[in-house]
C-alpha cells in the first residue's frame, strides 16, 4: 500500500482510499502535505489538524463548483462537489468521537454528495428503513435500466458498512455504480454502530445482525422497483462479520459475500489490546465504545463476546463468496480460511486471496480497490444469473 505517511497507516489508509476512489492526486497532496510532520506523533495525536487541512482542500473546490453553478458548467460543479465530498468524509472518519465538530463535518460530507448527484443526475434516491421503533438511513442506486433484461426487475444487493465506514463510502467505492452497469441496484444502508445511524440517531451496534437485514429485506418487499426475491448482502470490513452472520439466518438472502473476512472480531480486540494487528481508526477504543454505546472497556468486551462466526457460518445455505488481502494488516487471512471451511452448506463457495503482485493485498483490497470490486461484482452478477427472476 502506498504510504503517504510513511510512520502512520491510518492515516496513509485515508489517503489511499481516497485516491482509489476518485480523488485527484495533486488535492491529495495538498491535503496531506501540511500535516507529514503531525502524523509522526502517532495515530491520535493532530487529526483535529488534518481535517483542517483536508477541509481547506475541499472548501478550495467547493468555492470553484459554486461558480461553475453560476456559469452553468453543472458537469464540472458536480465532479467538484463529488471530490470535496469525499476529502470531507475520510478526514471526519479519522477524529475522536468527542470532537465537537464531528457531526457538523459529516453532515457537510452528506449535503456535498446530494448536491453532487443532483447536478450528476445519478440515480441516487435517499431512503428509511423502518426499523424497531427507528429508521435505518440509506441511499437505493438503481440498477442501468438497459443492462436490465426486458420484462424483469432487477436484483438487489444490500451493502454494508464496517466498523467506521458510512453509506457515503459505498457510494465513492464506485461498486454500486458497477453493478448498476451489471443490471443489478444496490441498497447502502448505515446500519447501527455506522455513519448516520450512530452520529445522528444514537443507534449502536449488536452482534444478531440477522435483525437488521430482517428490516432491510421487508422494505425491498414494498418496493416495485427490484426484484425482492433475489437480494444479496454485501459487507466490507466489520461487515466481513454482519453479513454472513445476517445471511446464515435471514433465508430470504440469496447470496453473501464477506469483503474481507472477520471470522473472530471478539479475538481481534484481545490481540489489539496486546498490540498486535492495525487499529482501523485512530482513537480506537473510545470508537468502539461508542459504536457499541459501551460505558467502559469491560462494558465492551462484554456486549462483542459474541462476535464471532464459529456455530454460525455452516448456517449459511446460499452462495457464499469470501475475498481477503494476503497482507491484510487489521483481520489476519487465516479469519478468512475459518470461514470458508466451516461453510460447508453454503452450495457455492468460493474463496479468494489476493496477493502480490496482482495487489488487493490490505485490508479489504483498499490498495487495488476498483479491482476487487469489479471481481465482486462479476461474482454478483453471475450468481445471481442462476437464481430465476419473479
Amino acid at each position: 500500500m502506498f504510504m503517504y505517511f510513511p510512520t502512520n497507516y491510518v492515516w496513509s489508509m485515508a489517503a489511499v482510499a481516497s485516491l482509489n476512489c476518485g480523488g485527484y492526486i495533486d488535492e491529495v497532496d495538498r491535503a496531506c502535505k501540511p500535516v507529514l510532520e503531525a502524523s509522526r506523533n502517532g495515530d491520535d495525536v493532530g487529526t483535529e489538524l488534518l481535517y483542517s487541512s483536508w477541509a481547506a482542500v475541499a472548501d478550495r473546490l467547493i468555492a470553484s463548483a459554486e461558480q461553475d453553478v453560476a456559469l452553468g458548467r453543472r458537469i464540472g460543479a458536480g465532479d467538484k462537489y463529488y471530490r470535496a465530498s469525499l476529502y470531507t468524509s475520510q478526514a471526519e472518519r479519522l477524529q475522536s468521537p468527542d470532537w465537537d465538530g464531528r457531526n457538523a463535518a459529516y453532515q457537510k460530507s452528506i449535503d456535498l454528495l446530494l448536491t453532487h448527484a443532483e447536478l450528476a443526475g445519478a440515480p441516487l434516491e435517499r431512503v428509511e428503513i423502518p426499523y424497531e421503533g427507528a429508521s435505518l438511513p440509506g441511499y437505493l442506486f438503481a440498477a442501468d435500466p438497459d443492462a436490465v433484461p426486458e420484462g424483469e426487475l432487477p436484483p438487489v444487493v444490500i451493502q454494508w458498512n464496517g466498523l467506521d465506514s458510512t453509506k457515503e463510502m459505498m457510494y465513492y467505492s464506485q461498486f454500486p455504480q458497477m453493478l448498476a452497469r451489471r443490471g443489478i441496484s444496490t441498497l447502502m444502508v448505515d446500519t447501527p454502530g455506522s455513519g448516520e445511524a450512530l452520529r445522528m440517531r444514537g443507534l449502536t451496534a449488536r452482534h444478531d445482525t440477522e435483525a437488521w437485514a430482517s428490516a432491510c429485506v421487508d422494505f425491498l418487499e414494498g418496493r416495485d422497483d427490484v426484484d425482492a426475491g433475489r437480494v444479496g448482502i454485501v459487507g466490507w470490513s466489520l461487515g466481513g462479520y454482519y453479513a454472513p452472520r445476517a445471511a446464515a439466518f435471514e433465508k430470504r438472502l440469496k447470496l453473501v459475500v464477506a469483503w474481507g473476512a472477520n471470522h473472530d472480531w471478539a479475538a481481534i480486540q484481545r490481540r489489539r489490546l496486546e498490540r498486535e494487528g492495525e487499529n482501523p481508526v485512530p482513537h480506537y477504543w473510545k470508537h468502539v465504545q461508542w459504536v457499541w454505546g459501551a460505558s467502559d472497556m469491560d462494558d465492551f468486551l462484554e456486549r462483542t463476546k459474541d462476535m464471532h462466526l464459529d456455530g454460525v457460518v455452516e448456517h449459511i445455505s446460499v452462495p457464499f463468496l469470501i475475498t481477503h488481502g494476503a497482507n491484510d494488516r487489521q483481520i489476519p487471512v487465516e479469519m478468512a480460511h475459518r470461514s470458508y471451511e466451516q461453510a460447508v452448506n453454503s452450495p457455492k463457495r468460493e474463496l479468494r486471496i489476493f496477493d502480490e503482485p496482482e495487489g488487493g493485498t490490505e485490508h479489504i483490497s483498499i490498495d487495488h480497490m476498483a479491482y476487487v470490486a469489479a471481481f465482486i461484482a462479476d461474482w454478483v452478477a453471475e450468481t445471481f444469473a442462476e437464481v430465476p427472476a419473479r
